[in-house]
């Protein structure tokens, strides 16, 4: 707990470093002439304060506190527009005092005055509304707890420590510019020149926050390597991310699953499912008696389907002997949370076996779970006695199967062979081949995007994509709105375009609002998939998303080398959530 606070902190103050704090500092370094006890100090609280707050308020609360920032944004630039304009001309600012209740012209007027403190933290208000920092690991650590983790004084706490860490680095660089200033005002007697400077720097702030610069072309500038460094900082801590999908490979898992002192003693309470599907709802206390195995999973995780194959042969197998497998089912993107959505999931991927809807991340959070797909392996007497995060290692868990019946019945279960069907996503996947990793097509998430100017975060955006993309970047065209989780097209016509390196490669795509069906052509290297198609797609490339979901759309059997995927919808409104790949 101590080690993420000093983390937050640290990360806080790192983000002076990153280009997305440009478009602040004109705001910032506008009082910077002033005591700093009664101007820059309110001015620094009030901006971590209503950082804090919007921040807290989208992790928990959804996109409605989003859009509710949106209007916050133009308030807050229609106000600190009205500021600059006061530090320009200061004629305006004595006009304009009294019809704006002095939001305008006192907020550059005597520092000394009762009211300065209340007219700083204001300013910083709204400073701390235009805000928007690169969400680097240690933000990003943050805000991914918080929304699995509910609302908690937790999350205000981390947040409030990042913007504190944030608002110390600010405080020193408006020390030392106060001292340049003041030496400067000595020196030259350009007090009335400064002002106007910073009065255009402010306006300059302002349009680059109007035009979405702050969000885009700053955000993909690197002039301190900040990610890095904390990247390596977030490492101290243990796993960089608190909830992850993990492959097959042995090593990756072993690191993954080391925190076993977080993994619960007891089969932990089942009572937070909000649905049950296969079955009437269970509870701890009526599983007493039986083997059980958890499995936590998503219907759109492709490490999670290719996990079920051999998941439901362990049922098939041993359920006479006393095993329930118990499927969890916490979704990662909200069309996850239809259950109609999850039923039709579970009856075309054949389960059997019971499933609790996890809507809420309570079972999820009883087992302090970071994992998809993560197994959990309960002996009769309730104990937990065994667990496996990602794909793999069948042997060893289905020998913890074995074992744990003999104890159950003191006598070994039989021993017939299993049969494990698994075709199209579910197939196993050639691990050494695979050198692109889970992409999000979300901005929160979104790494190696290459698009010209970045993304327009939230707002409609015209996108291209470059004339050569490098292995592992990707670019959206025609008219997007990206979001948190997923991006819309809303062009007639547009597309994604993805330079990968492994066998499959699997888009988890949606319909429009109105879910009406949205027809779509892939191509490799500019031609026809021909053979190398995926099973929702033919050899021409055609194929249609009909509903949420994960699309298999590429499985090479002419080799594995770096490809161009490209990917042309014909009708609007589809959604896109993120690439994986096998």
């Amino acid at each position: 707990m101590i080690l993420l606070l000093f983390l937050a902190y640290l990360g806080g103050i790192l983000t002076i470093l990153s280009p997305c704090i440009l478009p602040v500092l004109p705001f910032v370094f506008a009082r910077s002439d002033r005591p700093f006890l009664k101007s820059s100090l309110p001015l620094l609280a009030g901006m971590a304060a209503t950082f804090t707050l919007v921040a807290s308020l989208a992790a928990v609360g959804g996109a409605w506190a989003v859009r509710a920032n949106q209007f916050g944004r133009l308030a807050a630039l229609i106000l600190l527009g009205l500021f600059g304009l006061t530090l320009l001309f200061s004629s305006l600012a004595e006009r304009l005092s009294r019809p704006l209740v002095q939001l305008g012209g006192r907020l550059s007027g005597n520092p000394d005055s009762s009211a300065g403190l209340g007219q700083s933290f204001l300013l910083g208000i709204g400073t701390g509304l235009l805000w928007t920092p690169c969400a680097g690991p240690i933000l990003g650590l943050i805000l991914t707890g918080a929304a699995l983790s509910g609302a908690s004084a937790h999350t205000a706490i981390f947040l409030l420590v990042y913007a504190a860490g944030a608002a110390t680095s600010l405080a020193l660089a408006l020390l030392a510019g106060g001292r340049v200033f003041a030496a400067m005002k000595r020196s030259l007697g350009a007090e009335e020149w400064i002002r106007r400077i910073l009065g255009v720097a402010v306006l300059a702030g302002v349009a680059a926050v109007a035009f979405g610069l702050d969000r885009g072309i700053l955000t993909r500038l690197s002039l301190a390597g900040t990610s890095n460094l904390e990247e390596r900082l977030v490492a101290l801590a243990g796993p960089k991310d608190q909830t992850m999908k993990i492959d097959a490979n042995p090593a990756m898992m072993m690191s993954a699953g080391g925190n076993a002192s977080a993994v619960p003693v007891t089969l932990p309470d089942l009572s937070g499912a909000t649905a049950w599907i296969n079955s009437p709802p269970l509870t701890a206390e009526s599983l007493r008696g039986k083997v059980v195995v958890v499995d936590f999973w998503t219907y759109s995780c492709i490490n999670c389907l290719r996990s079920l194959p051999t998941i439901q042969a362990w049922y098939d197998k041993y359920k006479d002997s006393g095993l329930v497998v118990l499927g969890v089912h916490t979704p990662e993107f909200p069309f996850e949370k239809d259950e109609s959505n999850v039923r039709n999931a579970v009856r075309e991927l054949g389960i059997d076996y019971p499933v609790a809807m996890d809507n809420d991340y309570r079972i999820w959070r009883g087992f302090n779970n970071r994992y998809w797909p993560a197994h959990y392996f309960i002996d009769a007497t309730g104990r937990v006695r065994y667990h496996s995060f990602g794909e793999g290692r069948y042997d060893e868990s289905e020998a913890w199967i074995r074992g744990l019946l003999e104890e159950r019945n003191h006598q070994p279960p039989p021993n017939s062979a299993m049969k494990i069907a698994a075709s199209g996503a579910e197939a196993a996947s050639d691990l050494q081949m695979v050198q692109s990793p889970e992409t999000y097509i979300g901005y929160i998430r979104a790494k190696n995007f290459a698009s010209p100017g970045g993304f327009s975060e939230d707002d409609a955006q015209l996108y291209r994509a470059p004339a050569r993309l490098e292995l592992n970047e990707w670019a959206l065209t025609a008219r997007w709105k990206d979001e948190g989780q997923t991006a819309t097209l809303l062009s007639a016509t547009g597309g994604i375009v993805y330079r990968f390196h492994a066998r499959d490669l699997h888009l988890v795509l949606g319909p429009g609002s109105d879910g009406k069906p949205v027809r779509f052509r892939v191509t490799l290297d500019g031609k026809p998939p021909g053979a190398d198609h995926g099973e929702d797609c033919d050899e021409n490339g055609f194929g249609t998303v009909t509903e949420s979901r994960l699309y298999q759309l590429i499985r090479q059997k002419s080799g594995v080398r770096d490809r161009v995927f490209r990917i042309e919808f014909f009708t609007p409104g589809v959604q896109a959530f993120a690439f994986t790949f096998g």
